[in-house]
């Protein structure tokens, strides 16, 4: 049975093509004149051919010579091609990333904080609610997930990135646009324009007002923050939303909750099993550092 031919018996016949010698193809690999030899003579024994003739101190290539130094060429150069890309992924100057979010408004925060590193890295958002994230993220679908909420499953990983509070606001000729600030306690008392159960904003809301007592008095329950900020500028009512994803808009009026904020919660997750990845790994530390601008920034 005929042994494969290797990548080093064609560079070896490259070589001798190139340099039109044995002695010369050896001294360009840095290797003995020997070994040479040796490859070029078990390629056309192994194969029953001739590659070269021997013309005294001259070697020309023969008929089957000139066809294999094509095809020869070729697959040198996908090796070369392959070592290339493999350096390149592994020093992150290519590659992608899939990333799947609850949120757009945090997930671009932490592209624009991965991306001023790896900007060659090719990056994907899909977005979805955390029980469709972190589904795609055990089928593969995706390899880094932003959540509104942590998870007891052991097969993430997960990671705090950061807690905003929620906030109230308002259409600017609404009566309560003259407050800087509403208690809990008011704002319980107020029709409000909530997002669909589940939401996360909702459920904070909801838990903090029980804290104290109370409960949310839902007028109008609207799909989206998006549609529920048109609302409000249409006066439909009073939203919330969380801090970090309020849009400023000169028809509408920010209301902080005064007191103990209510929070919500981003946290970022892999499979456990994927935490080593370079890839990710380096997505994780780029959030690390971005924190830890943003915690230095505050404390100046």
């Amino acid at each position: 049975m005929d042994q494969p031919m290797t990548l080093n018996q064609l560079r070896s016949f490259i070589a001798v093509a190139r340099y039109n010698g044995f002695t010369a193809a050896a001294r360009a690999l840095k290797t003995s004149q020997t070994t040479i030899t040796s490859q070029i003579q078990t390629l056309e024994e192994e194969h029953g051919v001739r590659l070269f003739e021997r013309r005294g101190r001259r070697i020309e290539l023969t008929q089957v010579g000139e066809k294999l130094l094509q095809i020869a060429r070729q697959m040198v150069g996908l090796e070369d091609d392959a070592a290339m890309m493999l350096k390149d992924s592994a020093d992150l100057r290519s590659g992608s990333l899939k990333i799947g979010a609850v949120s757009p408004f945090q997930v671009i925060e932490m592209i624009e904080a991965f991306n001023a590193s790896y900007p060659d890295v090719y990056l994907s958002t899909a977005l979805g609610n955390s029980e469709a994230v972190l589904s795609e993220l055990s089928s593969y679908g995706c390899d880094v997930g932003v959540l509104a909420r942590d998870t007891d499953d052991d097969r993430y990983y997960v990671q705090h990135y950061a807690s905003y509070p929620i906030t109230a606001f308002v259409r600017r000729d609404h009566r309560l646009a003259a407050l800087k600030s509403i208690e809990l306690a008011d704002l319980a008392k107020e029709k409000l324009l909530m997002r669909e159960r589940g939401s996360t904003t909702r459920r904070a809301l909801e838990e903090g007002m029980a804290a104290i007592g109370a409960t949310a008095r839902v007028s109008m329950e609207i799909g989206s923050r998006e549609a529920i900020r048109e609302a409000v500028i249409r006066g439909l009512g009073i939203g919330t939303v969380s801090e970090s994803e309020y849009v400023p808009d000169a028809q509408l009026h920010l209301l902080p909750i005064a007191g103990a904020p209510v929070l919500t919660h981003i946290y970022v997750c892999c499979l456990r099993e994927r935490r080593r990845s370079r890839m990710i790994a380096a997505f994780f530390e780029a959030l690390r550092q971005t924190k830890a601008r943003k915690a230095s920034a505050r404390s100046n």
